[in-house]
């Protein structure tokens, strides 16, 4: 008998441990690899995080498989609930972002909670297919318990009333959650959410890094050496290999800009600072680069405040929601003559995609005409970000899913690809009338893309995960008319198609088309400038390009950044051990890292200080 109730004993204690069991085999089947690469001292974290995740299900599941009451239901939904929601969100998130959710991702959302279930509603199927595992798992546990675990009622009863103590603890207790995220991923889910708490119940404010209101230095009045007018297009997540910088006979993806402007000239090598549209607006638009301080990024002058004081009307249009990371802030303030965002255009627009770029086109052309010159103009589409604006009755790449499931990835592409050819066409149609207007042959089209998009190329989907190319190799071209340059500026120009140009090279480009890139009152303003003219002859590539997603106008979730000079890139997420090299000519799809890149690690050493999540 005593041999049978040890028997007993032993068999529930194996029932009870199997949740935290099952939880650290979930993890190594994730990132078992980087699991191995642990410093020593996280081995301890996460040592401490099994033991919470063992008293957490432990105590819930004991409580569930009591024989007769009320308690052991309640305990029984508590934790196939809880359950089910943790590890098949992290399932979900790490298929997305290839790391977990934790604190800063969380509250990164606060702010966003309309895109959260409009990027869910989505991909709804997907979350149901993460969740769908565990909580059959779960459901499996409970039955098991009830037949494994003797309990006594005395017992349960005083057992369950440790369970808010429990869960409390694991709200509050701290863990390693960022960068290494030594802990198990129902811990680092629990921590998450009980900041989350304490962020919306006013217990603990956190400071979230987002453009707020500017205050400009003043731009002193100018006069214009060159009164050219300049439009200047933004687009949203366009990959450098979907597009045509320059007139191509096969353009599938962006067949209408193709067309509508064939004699423009293609920055085959331009790349983003970031892969985040709040950093790269301050970025095209004031000429910094991306890891100045918080005040110099607001307090900097920006192209319309140029522009403005040299007596050109100005004009900021977009599809973007400017309740999206505090965009109203940043550009409320503008001296422009028009403006509008998303709800101007559509007042139920999605947070994520805005409103119909078709209804910005039409804006835009509207009021165009209106303006008088010279005169600078901002158009900014969005239907390109996640989740995409697609028209299922003119999707020329099929199949197309909606499914970011990593089986139907090259779907989910097409789907992009899609959102990418419709944004096409009423970009093309601005284009193309802009150029029938009585201004045509003074004015000046400049576009480019905030930053690309990654389809799983590095692990991950969508942007501001990373600095790989996929996600800042970006198209951009200028199309001037016949007598908008001169042949001087025209053959500069054209030499800079084929050799690297970066972002930060945009401001100094459009203030020289404004004939402003000279004028001595802006001496002091041009000083913390990064870029060059591209309207003068390169120089020899020795610049060193901050790249970051992590910057005085915006947060990040997960820290990632590098250096770039020339083709060489040196670059980390805060998962990797060290810095990674590579050479973007030599290797694209940068799979082959280098070894020879002590300068550029050292000059991001220099610049940014330390390896990300160290």
């Amino acid at each position: 008998m005593r041999a049978l109730a040890r028997l007993r004993r032993e068999r529930a204690a194996l029932v009870l441990a199997l949740p935290p069991a099952l939880m650290v085999a979930v993890d190594l089947g994730l990132r078992g690899a980087r699991m191995v690469d642990f410093p020593p001292r996280y081995f301890g974290s996460y040592v401490g995080a099994v033991i919470e995740s063992a008293v957490l299900w432990g105590v819930l599941l004991f409580c569930a498989s009591a024989r007769r009451g009320v308690l052991r239901w309640v305990a029984a939904g508590l934790f196939i609930a809880l359950a089910t929601l943790v590890v098949g969100t992290q399932l979900y998130f790490y298929d997305a972002y290839s790391t977990y959710l934790n604190l800063d991702a969380t509250l990164f959302g606060t702010s966003m909670a309309d895109s959260l279930f409009g990027q869910l509603s989505a991909d709804g199927l997907n979350f149901v297919a993460a969740i769908l595992p565990p909580l059959l798992v779960a459901i499996a546990l409970v039955w098991l318990g009830r037949r494994m675990v003797r309990t006594r009622a005395r017992t349960v009863r005083r057992v369950v009333l440790l369970v808010p103590a429990v869960l409390a603890g694991v709200l509050a207790i701290p863990c390693s959650y960022r960068a290494v995220q030594g802990s198990t991923p129902d811990v680092i889910y629990f921590h998450a959410i009980g900041g989350l708490l304490k962020q919306l119940t006013g217990f603990e404010q956190r400071t979230h890094v987002r453009p707020m209101r500017r205050t400009p230095a003043k731009v002193p009045p100018l006069t214009t050496q060159a009164p050219r007018n300049v439009v200047f297009v933004i687009t949203e997540s366009i990959r450098w290999d979907v597009a045509c910088p320059s007139f191509s006979d096969a353009c599938p993806v962006m067949p209408f800009t193709n067309e509508a402007a064939p004699e423009r000239i293609g920055l085959f090598e331009m790349r983003s600072s970031s892969s985040t549209t709040a950093i790269q607006l301050a970025v095209l638009w004031s000429g910094l680069p991306p890891h100045a301080d918080r005040q110099a990024l607001h307090s900097a002058p920006l192209l319309f405040e140029y522009a403005h004081a040299a007596g050109f009307e100005t004009a900021y249009w977009s599809s973007h929601h400017m309740l999206f990371a505090n965009s109203r802030l940043f550009v409320q303030d503008l001296p422009t003559r028009f403006q509008c965002g998303a709800t101007n255009l559509d007042p139920l627009a999605d947070v994520d995609v805005g409103a119909d770029d078709q209804l910005l086109t039409s804006r835009v052309l509207e009021e165009l005409p209106l303006l008088q010159e010279p005169f600078f103009a901002v158009v900014h589409y969005g239907n390109t970000h996640v989740p995409y604006l697609v028209d299922d009755e003119d999707a020329p790449f099929s199949p197309h899913r909606k499914s970011r499931a990593e089986a139907d990835n090259e779907l989910y592409k097409n789907h992009y690809k899609n959102a990418v050819y419709r944004q096409d066409r009423a970009v093309g149609e601005l284009v193309q009338s802009l150029r029938a207007l009585p201004f045509s042959d003074r004015t000046v089209v400049v576009y480019t893309s905030d930053h690309g998009e990654q389809f799983r190329e590095h692990g991950q989907l969508g942007h501001t995960g990373s600095v790989f190319d996929v996600e800042i190799h970006v198209p951009a071209w200028i199309d001037a008319p016949a007598d908008t340059l001169s042949a001087e500026e025209r053959t500069a120009l054209e030499s800079h198609a084929r050799q690297p140009t970066f972002h930060i090279d945009i401001t100094p480009t459009i203030l020289d088309l404004m004939g402003l890139w000279d004028a001595p009152e802006l001496e002091a303003l041009r000083r913390p400038m990064a870029g060059i003219s591209l309207l003068r002859p390169p120089l020899e590539e020795t610049r060193t390009i901050a790249l970051t997603n992590c910057s005085g106008v915006w947060g990040c979730a997960f820290e990632n950044w590098g250096v770039m000079r020339g083709s060489r890139k040196v670059l980390a997420r805060e998962w990797e051990r060290d810095w990674l090299c590579y050479d973007v000519k030599a290797d694209p799809e940068e799979l082959h890292p280098r070894s020879d890149c002590a300068d550029l690690v050292a000059e991001a050493q220099r610049i940014h200080k330390r390896l990300p999540g160290r």
